[in-house]
Parts: C-alpha cells; sequence; structure tokens
C-alpha cells in the first residue's frame, strides 16, 4: 500500500460505499455509481475497505453523543453528566446516575457504533478471502488489522452489553431479525481467536506516514486486557506474560514528563500503544450529519462554558470533576495535568459560566486549549485531539495485577509499579492490589477505564452506591427497546431492565 493516512479524505469515500449514505464527504467527484458489488477490486479499493473499518473507531456523534472516554467518566465516581442542565443530554445523566432503561441512555448508539464496525471488519474479511488480485502480504496483514477491529469492537460491545449477536460474516436478510444472542464467554473466545489470528500479521512498529495503523504490540496489549476482563485468576499468569512482552519488548517506554503525554502536538508519542486519530483536515461544518467529521467533539463537552481568559477555549460544561476525585489527587503530582482547577483559574483573571452539576473543577488531560482551535469548519466539531485507549503505564499496571492475582513474581509486580509512580516522583509502596488499583485510578482518571475497572474488580456497587447504582443490572447497558422491538422480541432484555 503506498500510502495510508487515518484521515476523512479516505475514510469516507470507503464508508460511504459500505454504508450506502447518500452524503459523500469530501469526494471531489461523486462516486455515486460505485456501489459494493463493482468495488473491492484491487489493492487499492480493499485498503479503503479498511480504512472505512478504522474510520469507525473515531465515530462520536452514532445515535446522539457517545464519546466513549467523557461518558465513562460521568459514569464512574471521576465526573458528573454537567451540561446546561438535566435536560440538556439526558442520556448521559440516566448514565451518570443509573436511571437508565430500555428507551433511555447511551445504549443506541454504542450499539450502533460498534456492530456498525463488526459489519465493515465482516465485510472486508470476506472480500479480502475471495480477491485474487492480491499480494499475499497485503492480504496477510490487511486480514490482521481487519480481525484485531473486529475484535476491539465486540470487546466493547461485550463489556456494555453483556450477551449480544455474535456475528462473523454477513447473514441473509431473513437471518437479520432472528440472530440469537450469545453468552458473553463465547464473545470473548472469539475476541481471542481474533486477537490470536491477528498478532502474527502484525508489524512491530509502523512509519511515521501510517501512524494509527494496528501493530503487534497493540493486538498483544488488547489480548492481555481481554483476558483480565475475563476474571479467571488461573489465566492471569498467561495475561501477565502477554503484557511483559509489550512492557519490556523495547517498542514503548514510559515518557519522562507526565503531562507530554497528552499533548495534541505530541501524538503517538513512546508511551502510545493504542491511539484513535482525529484531525481538523476534513474541516466539517454540518451540525446535522451522523458521524460527518474526523474531529474530537469530546473535547468541546468538556471546557468550561463561556470560559474567556488566556489558556482554554469556550467550552459546553460537561463532565464537571467529582470532589471525591479532587480529594483524591489534591496532592498528587499528575493534579495539574489530570484536572483543571477553575477557581485558580478565576482568580488569574479568567471567568466562565457554572453550569448544571458544577464543581469548578475540570477534565484537563483533553481540555479545549486556544492553540490548537481549528480555524477551518465549525471549531467545535474539529478539535485534533487524539484518544489514547491503550498507553504503557496502563499496560504496567494490568501486568502489575495479573501477577498479584496470578502468584506470579512479586518483584516485578513491584518494580512495575514503582515505575509508573517513579515517573511522577511517587516513592515505592507494596505491591497489593488495593495499592496497584489506586494507582490505576490515579494515573489514568478521566480516560475512561474507571467505570469498568470498578465493574470488573466488583467494587462498583460500593463505590457508585450514592449514584444510584444497582447490583446485577447497572453492569451493563439496556438492550436499546429498538433492537428488541425490529427483531420480533428474539432480543432478550437485560436483567431488571
Amino acid at each position: 500500500m503506498k500510502q495510508f493516512k487515518l484521515y476523512i479524505g479516505i475514510a469516507v469515500i470507503g464508508a460511504g460505499i459500505l454504508t450506502g449514505c447518500s452524503k459523500s464527504f469530501l469526494e471531489l467527484t461523486p462516486r455515486g455509481t460505485e456501489l459494493e458489488a463493482n468495488f473491492y477490486r484491487n489493492e487499492d479499493e480493499l485498503a479503503q475497505g479498511l480504512v472505512a473499518v478504522y474510520d469507525v473507531m473515531g465515530w462520536g456523534t452514532s445515535g446522539g453523543y457517545t464519546m466513549k472516554m467523557p461518558l465513562l467518566t460521568a459514569a464512574s465516581d471521576e465526573a458528573y453528566a454537567g451540561g446546561s442542565d438535566a435536560s440538556d443530554q439526558p442520556n448521559w445523566v440516566a448514565y451518570d446516575n443509573f436511571t437508565l432503561d430500555p428507551q433511555r441512555g447511551p445504549q443506541v448508539g454504542l450499539w450502533q457504533k460498534n456492530y456498525s464496525g463488526v459489519y465493515k471488519a465482516n465485510l472486508l474479511l470476506e472480500k479480502l478471502e475471495g480477491s485474487t488480485s492480491i499480494s499475499e502480504t497485503f492480504r496477510m496483514r490487511a486480514e490482521s488489522e481487519a480481525k484485531f477491529l473486529r475484535a476491539y469492537f465486540y470487546f466493547d460491545l461485550v463489556r456494555f452489553f453483556g450477551k449480544i449477536p455474535l456475528i462473523l460474516g454477513p447473514i441473509s436478510s431473513d437471518q437479520l431479525y432472528s440472530f440469537p444472542q450469545s453468552e458473553p464467554q463465547d464473545i470473548y473466545a472469539q475476541i481471542e481467536k481474533d486477537l490470536n489470528e491477528a498478532r502474527p500479521g502484525l508489524p512491530a512498529t509502523v512509519p511515521v506516514n501510517e501512524n494509527g495503523r494496528i501493530t503487534r504490540g497493540a493486538a498483544t496489549a488488547l489480548l492481555g486486557k481481554v483476558i483480565i476482563f475475563q476474571n479467571n485468576d488461573g489465566r492471569m499468569l498467561e495475561a501477565a506474560q502477554l503484557l511483559q512482552e509489550v512492557n519490556s519488548g523495547g517498542v514503548y517506554q514510559l515518557l519522562t514528563n507526565f503531562g507530554d503525554i497528552f499533548r495534541p502536538d505530541n501524538k503517538f508519542n513512546a508511551e502510545s500503544i493504542l491511539e484513535i486519530q482525529h484531525s481538523n483536515l476534513a474541516a466539517w461544518g454540518d451540525w446535522g450529519w451522523i458521524n460527518g467529521g474526523e474531529g474530537n467533539v469530546g473535547v468541546q463537552f468538556i471546557g468550561a462554558a463561556d470560559y474567556n481568559g488566556n489558556v482554554y477555549s469556550n467550552g459546553w460544561g460537561f463532565c464537571p470533576i467529582t470532589l471525591d476525585l479532587v480529594e483524591a489527587m489534591k496532592d498528587d503530582p499528575r493534579f495539574e495535568f489530570t484536572i483543571v482547577d477553575g477557581k485558580k483559574m478565576k482568580a488569574e483573571g479568567a471567568t466562565y459560566n457554572a453550569r448544571y452539576q458544577n464543581t469548578d473543577y475540570f477534565i484537563r488531560k483533553y481540555a479545549p486549549q486556544k492553540a490548537y482551535r481549528s480555524t477551518v469548519g465549525t471549531s467545535e466539531i474539529n478539535w485534533p485531539y487524539n484518544e489514547i485507549e491503550i498507553r504503557l503505564a496502563d499496560t504496567y499496571l494490568l501486568e502489575a495485577e495479573a501477577l498479584v492475582r496470578g502468584g506470579g513474581d512479586a518483584g516485578r509486580a513491584k518494580s512495575l509499579l514503582d515505575a509508573v509512580r517513579g515517573r511522577v516522583g511517587l516513592g515505592s509502596v507494596a505491591p497489593s492490589l488495593d495499592n496497584i488499583y489506586n494507582e490505576r485510578r490515579l494515573e489514568l482518571a478521566t480516560e475512561g477505564h474507571r467505570f469498568f475497572d470498578l465493574v470488573r474488580t466488583g467494587k462498583a456497587a460500593a463505590v457508585l452506591a450514592d449514584q444510584g447504582f444497582t447490583s446485577g443490572k447497572n453492569e451493563v447497558l439496556p438492550i436499546p427497546q429498538v433492537e428488541i422491538d425490529v427483531t420480533n422480541k428474539t432480543l432478550i432484555q437485560n436483567p431488571n431492565y
């Protein structure tokens, strides 16, 4: 493949063909006659199909605003929903206070997004298998990437919904509305199968012009994480071995300065293992078209509303930080890179308007900074901030956890935990599970990990009790009622919804 950039200029061409959408964004020459039947004829067209699968990872407006990082931050004890009032984004408020029901919540968008990704990955895999005009080198890598991406989408689906349909290829129209749900263990087994088959065909590193493509390290890290999330202590050393491949392989390293990890001008840095690309190159300006642009609208969401000052740009006031997280981090060196202190901003001359659930503390890691505000298109939906899904500190702490839970090398677990702490000048602590989980809370705060960590460790019911979390129910979202209705109740609703 000559060039592979995960930007909308290529992605929408593929996406438009795959979805049959009537809008063809950034197509200089209309391609209305190019349909699935006469596409995928060569490596260039198959490459466009692959980029279209990648493109789904960055969707944040499918079925409403469903940007994963801020949404999961609001669902956890790290932040509230916020916004102008409780009716601003009722689906976010429902997740924040666990008043979810089959019609209310973020489930429609999350379901649509991830099954769109599964569909596109399945379609591409089918076309790759049937193609006789491509090299084996191209086929192997493209299949590996497609299988990783299918595993990625199913990992989100099983964590968000539990029992879901497991679709691994094209299905007929009569099957479309009668496809049964599979048990979570079967979903996890398929995710592991896809990742194990993907790893050998992926490169250890990629050149700069291919930043954003999946590497072997990303697949290995995700596989280790998937095993840990199944909570089988008998497999923890298996997960630890996989994560050690990533952590000791020499490809990644902890950045010396914690704050450098999240700088928009430091994308794909040495600590980043899996990163979702966003840009303002699309210059999108249409509020009405779902999944239209490549910018990260989550950045706009979390900024202080009507901000006027030197550093930040005006935001919408979502996800104000809880005072619990402020208290937990107040003496931590990572505080200034994790949390914006609004009272301090005001003391320095800035102003902003308090909105719903305001605490005067805001997310810092992805805060909208004036220096990166787009000058093209509609600025609010063209923020060029990437999302780091997996980074080295995450995999260090996951390996340490797996070693402790599996009865492995306690000395190595301690060195991994100490490395994360030492990077910000903190001293050594014992490698207990409590210390490891607390370090995950502080190190990874507001990056979208906390809610699922609470669920998988069995702590969600206690920690989120004052938000209304109900054990045996809120570990997963409800299945969208529209999906149950359209399948004539083939799909069974999750318990207690």
